[in-house]
C-alpha cells in the first residue's frame, strides 16, 4: 500500500520534556524504529509536526538583539522543516540499509483571505500556566488560549490549498523512495496578484496538509500519529471513552477542540470521504497495529473493514 504518515509535533517533543536536541533526536530515533516496519511492507511518505519547535525558534528569535524584527513564521517554519527533516533523514538511512530516503523542503499554497487570519487558534511553542502565558501575551503581544490543563500561544492556521512541490513528491515515490516532506504543514505561502508565492506569517495543520497530500498522492491510507493511543469522548476525565472502528459521519456528529484534536478529525474524516481509503489516530508506537486496524481509532467508509483503494497509484508518470 502507500502510506502517508504524520507525526505530530509532540510525539517528538513531548509535553513538558526539555526542547534540547538530544532529546528530540532520542525521540526521532524512537519514531523511526515505529516506523521503519512499515517501510519494509509499503511505499512511505513522512510527514511531521513543528509546532512546539517553532514556539522555541520564534522564542529565541523574539530575544535576539541582534535582529531589528523577529524571524516570520514561513521562516521559521522553513528551519524547522530542515531541523526535524535532518534527524529523520539520518535516522531512517541508519535503519533502512540501501534504501533511498529523502527530506524535502515543502510549500503550502494557502488563500490570502482565509478567515483564520482573523482567528489564531494553532498552537506553539512550550506550555504555561495561566498566569504567565498572559503576561507573555501582555509583554510580546501574544494570542494565547488555553489547551488542555495548560496554556500555550496560538497562530493562525489557514487551511492548505495544494503543496506546492506534489509531483516531486510523485517522481520519489515512483523510484522506490521513502520522503518525508511537508513538515509542519509546509511553509504557507500565498500568490500575489502578479502569479508570485510569497510567505505569509502562519502555522498551517500538518494533519490537514498531510490529509491533502495523501489525497494528492492516491494513497491507500493516513495514518497520524500522536502521543495518544486513539480519540477519546470527555478526554481528560473519568468518563473518558475511546473510539474504536467509525465512520467519518459518526466522528463529524461528536465535538473535538479546535486547536488540537479537532483538525486531526477534520482530516481524517476528509480523506475517508473523498477517496473511500482509511484513516487512523493513534500512539506512533502503535503504528504497524494501526495500520492492521487492530488499535487506535481507525475510519474507514462502513466503520468495519479496512479499505484498500484498487489501482489507486498505477499512472505516476
Amino acid at each position: 500500500m502507500r502510506v502517508v504518515v504524520a507525526l505530530g509535533g509532540n510525539a517528538l517533543l513531548r509535553r513538558e520534556e526539555r526542547p534540547d536536541a538530544a532529546v528530540q533526536l532520542a525521540n526521532v530515533r524512537a519514531a523511526v524504529a515505529a516506523l521503519a516496519p512499515l517501510a519494509h511492507e509499503h511505499e512511505l511518505v513522512i510527514t511531521h509536526g513543528n509546532g512546539p519547535q517553532v514556539g522555541v525558534l520564534a522564542l529565541e528569535s523574539a530575544a535576539d538583539p541582534s535582529l531589528s524584527d523577529p524571524y516570520p513564521f514561513d521562516v521559521l517554519g522553513a528551519e524547522t522543516q530542515g531541523m526535524i527533516g535532518y534527524w529523520l533523514l539520518q535516522c531512517l538511512q541508519n535503519a533502512l540499509p540501501g534504501r533511498q530516503v529523502c527530506a524535502l523542503l515543502n510549500q503550502t499554497l494557502v488563500s490570502a483571505a482565509d478567515p483564520a487570519f482573523t482567528d489564531p487558534a494553532k498552537f506553539v511553542g512550550p506550555v504555561y500556566d495561566q498566569e504567565e502565558a498572559e503576561r507573555l501575551a501582555a509583554k510580546r503581544g501574544w494570542t494565547v488560549k488555553q489547551d488542555g490543563m495548560h496554556w500555550r500561544r496560538v497562530v493562525p492556521s489557514p487551511r492548505p490549498q495544494r503543496v506546492v512541490e506534489t509531483r516531486l513528491i510523485r517522481l520519489l515515490l515512483a523510484s522506490g523512495a521513502v520522503a518525508v516532506c511537508a513538515g509542519g504543514g509546509g511553509v504557507p505561502v500565498i500568490r500575489d496578484e502578479q502569479g508570485q508565492l510569497t510567505g505569509v506569517e502562519a502555522v498551517v495543520d500538518k494533519d490537514l496538509t498531510a490529509a491533502l497530500l495523501a489525497e494528492a498522492l492516491d494513497a491507500d491510507a493516513l495514518l497520524l500519529l500522536t502521543d495518544v493511543p486513539h480519540v477519546s469522548l470527555h478526554y481528560g476525565t473519568p468518563d473518558a471513552e475511546p473510539i474504536g472502528r467509525t465512520t467519518p459521519a459518526a466522528l463529524r456528529a461528536l465535538s473535538f477542540p479546535a486547536g488540537s484534536m479537532g483538525p486531526k478529525v477534520d482530516a481524517v474524516c476528509r480523506f475517508v470521504e473523498l477517496t473511500g481509503g482509511t484513516a487512523a489516530i493513534g500512539a506512533l508506537r502503535d503504528a504497524r497495529a494501526i495500520l492492521h486496524g487492530t488499535a487506535g481509532t481507525v475510519v474507514t467508509p462502513t466503520g468495519r473493514d479496512l479499505h484498500r483503494r484498487p489501482d489507486a497509484h498505477e499512472d505516476l508518470t
